[in-house]
């Protein structure tokens, strides 16, 4: 069963995990009320409006626009819902917009991929991580696969600390976002387990300028 970007995110934090949060509507008439109830409840003045389909590629089809203020992001509400969205994973017909979820925003310093499936030809969960976040992971898999990091896990055994280490360093983290990035890997995989999820992705896991480790997209 696939899953919205905002159920997603519940999910997450459910098992504790710090999350780009917000509200959803489905009903142009709501859009006030939910920009307005994020801006007081996250204390920002700038949000981010977000078409909720069950494929990726959004932000280039024209469904995630980020809103410096209330007017353009009712702006955006407007456009956004009830557009007939078209990405690399819609195919040439779309999909058609019927939710929207206003999130706060954040500024990036840095963005990361981060992912969990089965390796069905060895029987074991791997996890990935690459510094190139917001890029499309086949993409890099096929033009810089070095910059992949994986980790094999033993559904029997869980992740290890030493693990969720490794996959840290990779991507180059250090001081308190490395170890907070741990915590979000261990806390993933622990998520995907008791889920019972066939993937779980992040993408992308972003450091902001305040260095804090968030779930962007998923």
């Amino acid at each position: 069963m696939k899953i919205h970007e905002y159920q997603g995110k519940k999910i997450f934090s459910d098992y504790d995990m710090p999350v780009q949060d917000g509200y959803t509507f489905d009903n142009i008439d709501k859009a006030e009320e939910v920009i307005n109830k994020v801006m007081v409840d996250f204390k920002t003045s700038d949000v981010v409006v977000k078409a909720q389909i069950h494929a990726g590629g959004r932000g280039k089809g024209g469904g995630v626009k980020y809103s410096p203020n209330f007017d353009s992001a009712l702006k955006n509400s407007k456009d956004i819902l009830g557009m007939n969205l078209i990405t690399h994973q819609t195919g040439e017909n779309g999909q058609k917009v019927k939710k929207v979820f206003i999130t706060e925003a954040f500024n990036i310093k840095k963005e990361f991929y981060a992912a969990i499936t089965l390796d069905r030809s060895i029987g074991m969960d791997v996890f990935m991580v690459s510094s190139e976040g917001g890029v499309e992971i086949e993409k890099v898999a096929q033009e810089n696969p070095e910059k992949i990091e994986k980790v094999w896990i033993d559904p029997l055994l869980g992740m290890k600390n030493f693990q969720a280490r490794k996959l840290a360093f990779s991507i180059g983290l250090t001081g308190e976002s490395f170890k907070s990035a741990m915590i979000i890997f261990l806390k993933m995989y622990k998520c995907y387990q008791q889920t019972d999820a066939t993937i779980v992705e992040v993408n992308p896991l972003i450091i902001t300028d305040e260095n804090k480790v968030i779930i962007l997209e998923n």
